[in-house]
């Protein structure tokens, strides 16, 4: 199976050790991840994957929606992950949710970077 990995680069020293994670995971499942995919952040996100997912079996999505001051962050975050959702369910393929958040704080990040990568591959691999 061949997929493609869609990455927030806003943090990007964090998402360059998840999606060594998930390339570790992909391995694992006999899972290629054939394509890697920068974006700004999280918010584009749902066109990148709209783009390439039709290329792939799947994709994968790793990000990170930190906790503001504001409710700037929850609502994106929200969106992202209905945009997410809705592209499975119009490509039929599976997407793989690796962003941690809406809300992280600082200290929620470093101890969700391996878990939240690897899981994105596992459910990739479970629903394909």
């Amino acid at each position: 199976m061949k997929i493609a990995a869609v990455c927030g680069s806003f943090h990007k020293k964090e998402i360059e050790a998840m999606l060594e994670y998930a390339i570790d995971e992909a391995k694992k499942h006999s899972i290629e991840i054939s394509e890697v995919v920068w974006v700004p952040g999280s918010m584009e996100v749902p066109l990148a994957l709209n783009r390439v997912i039709v290329n792939y079996d799947a994709a994968i999505c790793l990000g990170i929606i930190e906790k503001g001051e504001t409710l700037h962050g929850s609502a994106m975050g929200n969106a992202v992950i209905k945009s997410v959702i809705d592209l499975q369910l119009a490509h039929n393929k599976p997407i793989g949710l690796g962003i941690i958040g809406p809300g992280a704080e600082p200290h929620h990040i470093e101890p969700r970077l391996e878990p939240h990568a690897r899981a994105a591959v596992s459910a990739v691999h479970t629903m394909s």
